[in-house]
């Protein structure tokens, strides 16, 4: 079956999906019989374009990775990611736009054109989950469509559709694990001998940390990530507000040393518990001992430790390399992922 692909948002990601897509793309129509074109990007920087007929994906990377506008191989004039939506005529789109921690946008409203305009959609955007979630699922089965989000949390990690597909009915009462990798890489570093700022301008070169790494070190990423899970896992929504929430930079060299002195460490652990009806959620630097499952995660390792009424604990570990530059290609494999269920399900 031939799908045509909206991109909404074009950064790494995107990028790293448009690139897998078209690796893929023999082993994907032999196997599960699905070819594609791209029929609109969008970027946040670069300009948007369209074209139901098929967009040159190659001419698209060459010209955003060289810093051009993609206006140039549009087949008509789009100014904005609405437009290229309404205009692309996709089947799917993936929205890949940067994460408004406090409201969503404007992921929701993307995702809601899509599903309004009878598209699948995949995201890797965790604000659409945790403002939007119960609103864009019940409008995805109104319109007959799939709303799916594998790539919000540790990136290419199966966790939604493993509790989905493998633990049916089972329910979650907690986790606990270390979800944002870019403080446990800082951590990891001070440990060995750098300042905090030394640690973060290490994480900035190789691109895990942005200019303002204020999101990953303040504790709103894992913040936002522990949301989406108790959200969709927990059944309970839950706001990235309210997850009792402190982030890493009062951590000093002192500490890390007396830590270690003592057979311990610091690592920005985030977690969930239900109790009675409500969830109670927090993200904070604890000390853990060498018994911890969470003490030989150094560097950018990252991973969650769940207990269910039916299996005490499963645990997901993730490893990835350090100096990725925040995971994009296992991000995107989660995107990647989604598209071939969403495929697999519509045939």
């Amino acid at each position: 079956m031939q799908y045509k692909l909206a991109l909404i948002g074009f950064g790494n990601v995107a990028r790293a999906l448009a690139k897998l897509l078209v690796r893929k793309q023999d082993v994907l129509k032999s196997k599960y019989d699905i070819t594609f074109s791209f029929t609109g990007i969008s970027t946040g920087s670069h300009g948007c374009a369209v074209n139901p007929n098929g967009l040159d994906i190659q001419k698209a990377l060459d010209l955003v990775e060289s810093g051009q506008s993609i206006h140039p191989i549009s087949s008509s004039p789009v100014s904005n990611s609405l437009s290229v939506i309404q205009h692309s005529q996709a089947d799917v789109m993936f929205e890949n736009s940067p994460v408004d921690y406090e409201t969503g946008q404007p992921a929701i409203d993307h995702v809601r054109a899509a599903l309004n305009a009878g598209m699948h959609v995949s995201t890797a955007n965790k604000g659409t989950v945790v403002h939007a979630y119960q609103e864009l699922i019940s409008l995805a089965a109104s319109k007959h469509k799939k709303f799916m989000f594998e790539s919000t949390v540790l990136g290419g990690t199966p966790i939604f559709s493993t509790f989905r597909e493998a633990m049916p009915a089972a329910e979650l009462t907690s986790f606990k694990g270390i979800i944002n990798a870019t403080t446990n890489i800082i951590l990891s570093r001070m440990e060995d001998g750098e300042s905090f700022d030394e640690a973060v301008k290490y994480c900035q070169r190789m691109g895990v940390a942005e200019t303002d790494p204020s999101g990953d070190v303040d504790g709103w990423d894992a913040s936002i990530k522990v949301a989406a899970l108790a959200t969709v896992l927990m059944d309970t929504p839950l706001k990235p507000q309210q997850v009792e929430r402190s982030g890493i930079r009062g951590i000093t060299p002192e500490m890390i040393a007396k830590a270690k002195s003592e057979g311990k460490r610091y690592k920005l652990v985030a977690s969930a518990e239900r109790k009675g009806t409500a969830i109670k959620a927090r993200v904070a630097p604890e000390l853990v001992e060498a018994s911890s499952p969470l003490f030989g995660m150094m560097g950018s390792s990252t991973g969650l430790t769940f207990r269910t009424d039916v299996l005490p604990d499963y645990s997901i570990t993730v490893t990835e390399r350090e100096g990725m530059k925040g995971g994009p290609v296992e991000t995107a494999y989660g995107l990647f992922a989604d598209f071939v269920s969403i495929a697999s399900i519509v045939k």
